[in-house]
Parts: C-alpha cells; structure tokens; sequence
C-alpha cells in the first residue's frame, strides 16, 4: 500500500493534532509545545486541504494556526 502525499499530510496532521490536544489537556508545563504543535498541524491539514480542494479546511486552518501563534506568544 503506497501512501500519497495527500494523505501523508492528513495523518500528520492528524497525529499533531492529538498530541496539541493531549499537551495542553494534561497542564504539565508543555503548553509552549503543544501551541507549536497545533500550528504545524494546521500548517498539515492546510497542505492537506490545498492538495484536496478542500476549501472550507483550509479556511479553517488559518484560524487554527493563528490560535497556536496567539498561544506561543502568551506562555513564551
């Protein structure tokens, strides 16, 4: 089974995405990383989404990275 670009940048996305969720939830310290996570998943989904013609993603993600640029800032 080849994987394809596309959805190589899915599950990357993906996977970053849950590891955010998990950093933040789990109010360890690690907020700084998982805010950089949730902008490189963003960044993911939104190559994902750009190569799908998913609209609609892709706006979303704009949100969501500027959401993980906003976090970095705050816990720097």
């Amino acid at each position: 089974m080849k994987l394809s670009k596309s959805r190589f940048f899915e599950w990357l996305g993906v996977i970053t995405a849950i590891f955010y969720s998990l950093l933040v939830a789990a109010n360890i310290g690690a907020e700084f990383i998982g805010f950089t996570l949730l902008l490189a998943s963003s960044a993911f989904i939104g190559i994902w989404a750009f190569l799908g013609k998913h609209k609609g993603i892709l706006f979303l993600q704009f949100f969501y990275a500027t959401a993980g640029i906003i976090g970095m800032i705050r816990w720097f």
